[in-house]
């Protein structure tokens, strides 16, 4: 899996990923156009788009209604260092008689790659290059 994050201008940039692009801005208090979203909302949104995707599945493989199915994910702000220190996922399924549902869509939503990748922190290695000299 790869993704190339392309600066623009100002603080824009555009992320893509197999043809597919988002672009990726400030707000206009912090400098930006408010052109996309921010990396930490982009970051929920995968978050969300998982738990989402995951309780989907559940609903589906088990003939259950999945119309208005939605994640709404809420973050706070952690320091020492920045980062985003806690975050809740409200799944929100259409009304599912069988309270065994409800608890399968929790266990769904916490196979979510995302979700999991979250709570069992991966290795990060950064390492950075230089642009080939572009003549003129």
């Amino acid at each position: 899996m790869e993704l190339r994050v392309i600066y623009k201008d100002g603080v824009r940039f555009e992320a893509e990923a197999r043809g597919h692009r988002v672009e990726i801005d400030q707000p206009i208090s912090g400098g930006g156009q408010d052109r996309g979203m921010t990396p930490p909302e982009l970051l929920l949104a995968s978050l969300g788009s998982c738990a989402a995707y995951y309780a989907v599945e559940y609903l589906k493989t088990r003939n259950l209604p999945t119309h208005g199915v939605e994640a709404v994910v809420h973050a706070e702000k952690a320091a020492g260092p920045a980062r985003l220190g806690s975050f809740l996922i409200e799944v929100l399924v259409p009304e599912l008689t069988d309270p065994r549902h409800i608890e399968g869509v929790n266990i769904a939503v916490k196979k979510c790659l995302i979700h999991n990748t979250l709570l069992h922190a991966p290795s990060i290695e950064v390492v950075v290059g230089q642009l080939a000299a572009v003549s003129a």
